[in-house]
């Protein structure tokens, strides 16, 4: 393992909160130069096993113990990961070859090196880089593959439906079938490799880095419209994460029908460094 950095001149906060289901499928990894998040999406065939543990958890903790050994280049530890989800899934008899069956997790990594921001991303969890001007930019704008179904959700909301599930469930196996086809996530598919974005910054001008599974987005009524990351950045240099994730689940407390701000669950899996 090789990294330069000076850990007297950082400040790392995290943030970890279940959403509504039993347990946080999503994880995090803070261990040296190297900081991730994970956001573990279980399958639709509801895999649980005997500890508890369901596929989108196992899915994610496979990820983080990966990107752990920060030894070698971010692109091949996703690579590594990526495999040892499929041997998991194999080595539990999951039917891996239909898409919905399987375990799978986004992620965003950055690993510091000396003046350098080595990061990696792919799926929905996201990196936003805040300078030392409060300006800021989202790493990858292009992330939103959940869109055409809270559209529907949306739709049928405003029409006064109250089992909205029921009514898109095809459209929501139609949408996971489409993993690593329109849209990018660890699920052991090579296809993966495809939809992986990477890249260098300068830390120079970086003031902060925010890593943050989508349980941190804030909601919107409209599907249609871009996230609000000017609010976000506002919130979190007021008062940090913590700012953020107090505004996020006012809103959702507020929803619990989910029919004025579309999403699929009235709280969703939160994880930030």
């Amino acid at each position: 393992m090789i990294f330069l950095i000076n850990v007297q001149t950082m400040k790392v906060n995290s943030i970890a909160e279940k959403g509504t289901n039993i347990i946080n499928e999503d994880n995090f990894i803070i261990k040296d130069n190297m900081f991730g998040v994970f956001d573990g999406a279980t399958s639709l065939d509801k895999y649980i096993d005997s500890k508890g543990k369901t596929g989108g958890y196992l899915a994610s903790s496979i990820a983080k113990e990966a990107f752990g050994y920060n030894d070698i280049p971010l692109v091949d530890l996703a690579n590594i990961a990526n495999d040892k989800i499929m041997q998991e899934m194999k080595r539990r008899k999951i039917t891996v070859e239909n898409k919905v069956n399987l375990w799978s997790t986004s992620a965003a990594i950055v690993r510091i090196v000396n003046s350098k921001l080595d990061w990696l991303q792919i799926g929905d969890s996201l990196i936003l880089i805040i300078n030392k001007d409060n300006s800021f930019r989202l790493l990858v704008e292009n992330y939103d593959h959940d869109e055409a179904v809270l559209v529907m959700w949306k739709q049928l909301a405003d029409k006064g439906v109250r089992n909205i599930w029921n009514e898109i469930s095809d459209a929501s196996v139609k949408l996971r079938k489409t993993m690593n086809v329109n849209y990018g996530i660890l699920n052991g598919e090579k296809e993966m490799n495809n939809f992986l974005n990477i890249g260098v910054e300068n830390l120079n001008n970086i003031a902060h880095i925010l890593l943050f599974t989508d349980g941190l987005f804030i909601p919107k009524k409209d599907p249609k419209k871009p996230d609000d990351f000017s609010k976000f950045v506002e919130l979190f240099l007021s008062g940090g994460l913590a700012e953020v994730k107090k505004y996020v689940r006012n809103i959702e407390k507020s929803d619990p029908e989910c029919s004025i701000y579309p999403r699929f669950k009235q709280y969703d899996d939160i994880v930030a460094i």
